[in-house]
């Protein structure tokens, strides 16, 4: 009785002290994320070409320092000793550039305006890159230190003592203007640069907490510099402040693309109970954990945990919020499609060819409200654009191949988030796979109407025909399954026939998908080792596996499932040869398969990033098993040079997730995830609904990689993947790990995953 009531006291003090039981048990997750992973990037080489991103979860704006010159896609190179600038930023990938940026720089001593002569060294060593904190110590002795809102950011400067303060704001590449209202300490402004230049207006404010000693405004071109004026108004115009010496200054800010009230509203809203940057810092520590939180790992070592909850943070940066909150409380945006404000959600900053893979399906499962808002807003782009979206930045950019919008809407309603009208969205679907837009190959579908009357696009007629042919057919699939899931027979009969348009490329002769003429005649001189051509940003042995949706119908076509095995060994028992092809020079894709060491296995591009698992479609789980887990402890890991390629846009990130999970989305568009081989011996997912669905793998090890065998929920358990509805309904789903592999289980035909021609 006594110990109970003693137990019952220390509670009340603990609660008293602030100290809360779920305070107590929960971890800090952002410990193990470092944002510099995958920053030792450049040109010929990447590493995951990211940079290090102080944001929220899927943030409207983002903070980073800057290494590179202004306009330099590579804004942020570990490799690089002088930051020139702290940038508000919205870059998906270094090869698409950035918009409505400005930078930040302070600058002790003698007053350096230009971007050049500002830059300050730097070394790791005094750096910091957390998810909700960013610190760096200029070799200057300059502190700068950011954490994040959702649109805005709250800074601390800290300027040596006895040495003068500076801190410059630069306006970047495009139209730019500042004003300065030394009386309320504040600069507000505009900015437009990268996209949508002159139409897409960046609206910010910048609120300090003292007084300037001294202002003025420049330019970035020419050099003009303009004491004590107040405003300026052009191409690159900035301002420059001066405070006392030795100053710390804190800095709050927040943009718009609706208006600068909106900006000042946000500010208000977003930072305007923090008093101190440490208030801010603790907010975004508490969402980042509650984010992070959503998946729970045991029983991994140190560094694969460091691993995965850097991976998961940079699989919640994108898609972006592009929506802002107005003073009523409601969701509204500046539509970068018709350039007009609208009600509602809207979200950017993604390229479907990378991120329909994996990115979205885990969103499936970690963020269905968000996810739901977001599949819905496709369908208000294709209203304002007259398109549905293949690569927003901010508006329709149009690269890479495919149409993968409908696959994100046909994933989301075969799982269960049913928020837009499937027959507006087929309606859509069918106009954009009928159609030429202007905007880039994606935009609308380059060779439809040959892909239509031949059954598929011819090369050289159309650049990378293969491919798209291959990524038309599955996206013919994906309107198939949704016309089907929801009673449309017109378009199920329509894109039907068009979903296996993939055998149109492929050469029974070679055993390879294959670059097709018009006259129906093979690409002569084929070489499967050559890069280019047909293919986009690959090779024969990459895109051969690229019928995510048909993979029994590819066996078929090779000659059965031991002949798909033995392609699928051929892989990664085959030489690194590389053919440059159409490149005519080296690419980084090509140079990252090399470095993989792993055949032709070229999983720093997103091509083949599925094929592993395709052995679960051949009888032979077990060498999936052994490739995932092989991939994940050679290819990633938490450092600078932490992936094997282009991180983009969280889909390298969300194929690590999954898979260390122990399963992946080959299909996204079916209600299937396909098993692997989980690296933790246990993972608890936290739904949204309020259950878990826990993972847990026994006797698991570097080792034990193998299944030995499985149950769900109590019972004996020999599929090779699980359902969307197992996991959302919660409940566990146990291994036995070993290190032989188990070659009677999994190997029925009940046991192989969806094929639709099965």
């Amino acid at each position: 009785m006594m110990k109970t009531a003693f137990h019952i006291l220390l509670a009340v003090l603990l609660c008293g002290m602030g100290f809360s039981a779920n305070a107590r048990q929960e971890r800090d997750l952002v410990q193990y994320v470092n944002t510099l992973q995958g920053t030792n990037s450049s040109f010929e080489l990447t590493y995951g070409n990211t940079y290090p991103t102080t944001a929220l979860p899927f943030g409207m704006h983002t903070w980073t320092p800057q290494t590179g010159k202004n306009g330099n896609g590579w804004k942020y190179q570990y490799a690089k000793d002088s930051i020139r600038g702290f940038q508000q930023a919205h870059q998906c990938s270094s090869w698409s550039g950035d918009y409505a940026v400005f930078s930040l720089m302070p600058v002790a001593g003698n007053l350096k305006l230009h971007e050049d002569e500002r830059a300050s060294k730097f070394s790791h060593a005094n750096e910091i890159g957390k998810p909700h904190y960013y610190k760096v110590t200029l070799d200057n002795q300059i502190t700068t230190e950011i954490s994040p809102t959702e649109r805005g950011a709250h800074l601390r400067i800290s300027f040596p003592e006895g040495e003068k303060a500076y801190l410059v704001l630069d306006g970047y590449t495009g139209p730019s203007s500042v004003k300065i209202d030394p009386e309320n300490r504040r600069i507000t402004g505009t900015v437009s640069n990268g996209r949508l230049v002159g139409k897409l207006i960046n609206y910010f404010v910048i609120e300090f907490d003292q007084p300037f000693k001294a202002y003025g405004t420049w330019e970035n071109r020419r050099g003009g510099q303009w004491p004590s004026v107040v405003s300026a108004d052009g191409r690159g115009a900035g301002a420059y402040l001066e405070f006392p010496a030795g100053a710390n200054v804190q800095i709050k800010t927040a943009s718009s693309y609706v208006s600068l009230e909106q900006a000042k509203l946000t500010l208000k809203n977003e930072l305007g109970s923090h008093a101190t940057l440490e208030a801010t810092k603790e907010a975004a520590r508490q969402v980042w954990n509650r984010q992070l939180g959503k998946v729970t790992v045991e029983g991994g070592t140190e560094e694969q945990l460091r691993t995965f909850y850097s991976t998961l943070f940079r699989a919640n940066l994108f898609s972006r919020k592009f929506y802002e909150i107005g003073a009523d409380g409601e969701p509204y945006y500046f539509s970068p499609y018709d350039l007009t404000l609208h009600k509602g959600y809207l979200f950017t900053d993604t390229g479907f060819w990378d991120t329909f893979r994996a990115q979205f399906p885990l969103n499936t499962i970690l963020h269905p409200t968000q996810h739901g808002r977001y599949v819905a807003s496709l369908l208000d782009v294709y209203a304002q654009s007259g398109w549905l979206p293949s690569w927003s930045f901010p508006n329709e950019n149009g690269g890479m191949i495919g149409n993968h919008a409908i696959t994100l809407l046909t994933d989301a309603w075969a799982k269960g988030i049913q928020t837009f009208d499937p027959q507006r969205a087929l309606k859509a679907y069918f106009h954009t796979a009928t159609n030429k837009g202007p905007w880039g190959p994606s935009n609308g579908r380059e060779g439809w109407k040959e892909y239509y009357t031949l059954g598929y696009v011819p090369y050289p007629q159309y650049e990378e025909g293969t491919a798209k042919t291959l990524e038309y057919a599955y996206d013919d699939f994906a309107g198939y399954h949704l016309a089907k899931m929801t009673g449309n027979n017109f378009y199920q009969g329509i894109f039907e026939r068009q979903m296996f348009n993939y055998r149109h490329v492929f050469d029974p002769a070679t055993g390879f998908m294959r670059g097709r003429q018009a006259d129906g005649k093979w690409n002569p001189d084929f070489d499967p080792f050559e890069w280019g051509g047909p293919y986009t940003e690959a090779n024969a042995w990459h895109y051969l596996w690229s019928v995510f949706h048909d993979v029994q119908g590819l066996a078929k076509l090779l000659g059965g499932e031991k002949q798909l095995v033995s392609k699928l060994d051929s892989v990664f028992s085959l030489p690194n040869t590389v053919n440059t092809g159409s490149y005519g020079y080296m690419i980084h894709e090509m140079k990252e398969m090399q470095l993989a060491n792993m055949g032709q296995y070229a999983h720093g591009n997103q091509p083949i990033q599925h094929m592993i698992y395709l052995y679960n479609y051949a009888g032979q789980p077990w060498k999936a098993q052994y490739w995932v887990r092989q991939v994940m402890e050679r290819l990633y890991n938490s450092t600078e040079n932490g992936y094997p390629g282009d991180e983009d846009q969280g889909q390298t990130s969300s194929w690590y997730v999954l898979s260390a999970l122990g399963f992946y989305s080959v299909t996204p568009g079916i209600d299937e995830y396909v098993l692997g081989s989980s690296i933790f011996r246990k993972a608890t997912i936290h739904l949204e609904n309020g259950k878990k669905f826990v993972i847990e793998a026994e006797e698991n090890s570097k080792e034990n990689v193998y299944i030995k065998s499985a149950k769900l929920n109590g019972k004996a358990y020999s599929k090779n993947f699980i359902r969307h509805k197992d996991i959302t309904e919660g409940g566990l789903l146990k291994f036995k790990m070993d290190n032989k592999p188990n070659k009677s289980r999994g190997t029925k035909d009940s046991d192989k995953p969806f094929s639709v021609s099965r």
